[in-house]
């Protein structure tokens, strides 16, 4: 699963700032949600798409977590094995305004293998 292996690459490269697939019931500030939004297979081949979202208490707080976020996913290719590539298919402000949560989103490409 993917998404299981993104999260044990990036605690320690985020640490102290939890990286979880769902948001936590105590609402802890700073965080980073990780969600697969797409995926595919082809020879063996596997992608998915994956939004990580950068969760904090500012929306300058927010931007800055997205920096480093993105920073060390960009690192997975030289970091695991099995990942073959690792693109940013956009990254923005993805505050929700109903509840002024700050937040920024990085959505990358991922191609691996399992």
């Amino acid at each position: 699963m993917i998404e299981k292996t993104l999260i044990k690459y990036l605690t320690p490269k985020l640490k102290p700032v939890p990286v979880r697939m769902e948001y936590p019931e105590t609402k802890e500030l700073p965080c980073v949600l990780i969600e697969k939004t797409g995926s595919g297979k082809v020879n063996g081949v596997k992608s998915a798409t994956i939004a990580f979202q950068s969760m904090d208490t500012s929306l300058q707080k927010a931007a800055e977590l997205n920096e480093k976020v993105k920073n060390a996913v960009e690192k997975m290719e030289d970091g695991i094995q099995f990942i073959g590539r690792c693109s940013l298919n956009s990254d923005y402000n993805f505050t929700d305004t109903s509840t002024k949560q700050y937040r920024y989103q990085a959505i990358y490409d991922i191609t691996y293998v399992e």
